[in-house]
């Protein structure tokens, strides 16, 4: 009997090999924490605030521009694209990338990362103008992180000052406050006036309340960015979500119940109800207090379905799997 049994996972570890989509939702998810990675780091370094996952209008086009992150400090802010390449990468004489090996297994050409970001950093200028706030000339300045410790660099020194290379992102230490110096002084200080209070606390404002993609948290400190669909489950479950709605709610989180089953061989497996915390959506605060917190409870078999950025496929995740959800207006 245990040579059936034995026989059995590996056919279904074959049969999940080729037909899960748990590999594209792993790379989806790694570039997502590396973003975020990325992001706890230079809140952490420069005692600043991070915006993470922008949409911003772009009048010219009529579409959105994705904008990885902006990091707002007193004095000005960053506009910061994160490449989660591995493999090898240089620079060509046009400024275009090369990008070889890696996780794609193939040869890559990317258009340059630094004038991607710099385009992208004006539509966002822009916006900001559009909802009032004109901020000082040279405001805005640009980087392009390459976090990637798989990610190795040919002739490094070609490429421009505004790329952080793997090497110069572990080296970064702590700064004290209003206080930045080595390579990172000319992007952080550079001689610009310190921004006025109010228009840092506007600044602040509008950027909390741009366009931005739904974040989803799963167990194993694992990060998607995308847009949240809806609920799959037991009709009664639905009808227990049923208030959870983008224009109601602005973020859910899941907790474990003290129920609990029992699995193969006496094993405990997941409980069988979760409770959903979700909190009001209010647009006059960041966030909404502990006794404004409303819940429900539904069995863990409940799905929730996530449109992945940049991805064709919907990825649908257990609730059991799932840590938090923020929702966008």
């Amino acid at each position: 009997m245990w040579v059936e049994i034995f026989c059995g996972l590996i056919v279904y570890r074959l049969f999940r090999g080729f037909f899960s989509d748990d590999n594209v939702l792993d790379v989806e998810t790694s570039d997502s924490r590396a973003l975020f990675s990325v992001a706890n780091r230079f809140e952490k370094l420069y005692r600043g605030k991070v915006y993470v996952g922008l949409r911003i209008p772009d009048a010219d086009t009529g579409s959105r521009q994705n904008i990885d992150m902006v990091l707002v400090t007193k004095g000005e802010a960053v506009v910061i694209s994160v490449m989660n390449l591995s493999g090898f990468v240089s620079v060509n004489a046009d400024g275009s990338w090369v990008c070889e090996g890696g996780s794609k297994h193939k040869s890559e050409r990317l258009l340059d990362p630094v004038v991607e970001t710099k385009r992208r950093a004006s539509i966002l200028e822009s916006y900001l103008e559009q909802r009032g706030v004109a901020l000082p000339e040279g405001y805005f300045s640009c980087k392009v992180v390459l976090p990637n410790q798989e990610l190795s660099t040919i002739r490094s020194s070609n490429f421009p000052s505004e790329v952080i290379t793997y090497d110069q992102w572990v080296q970064l230490k702590p700064e004290p406050k209003s206080m930045f110096s080595g390579w990172m002084k000319g992007a952080f200080c550079g001689g610009k006036k310190e921004m006025q209070e109010s228009i840092h606390q506007k600044l602040n404002f509008i950027l909390s309340t741009a366009p931005m993609w739904d974040r989803l948290e799963l167990k194993g400190n694992k990060y998607a960015l995308g847009e949240f669909l809806e609920f799959k489950g037991k009709w009664e479950d639905i009808q227990s979500l049923k208030n959870i709605k983008r224009s109601k709610v602005s973020r859910l989180v899941i907790q474990k119940t003290s129920m609990f089953g029992f699995g193969f061989c006496g094993q405990i497996s997941a409980p069988s109800t979760l409770q959903v915390l979700y909190s009001p959506r209010d647009y006059r605060s960041e966030g909404a207090s502990a006794s404004e917190w409303k819940e429900v409870t539904v069995r863990s078999s409940t799905e929730v379905l996530f449109q992945p950025e940049n991805s064709t496929k919907v990825g649908k995740f257990k609730i059991s799997s799932v840590v938090s959800l923020c929702l966008t207006a």
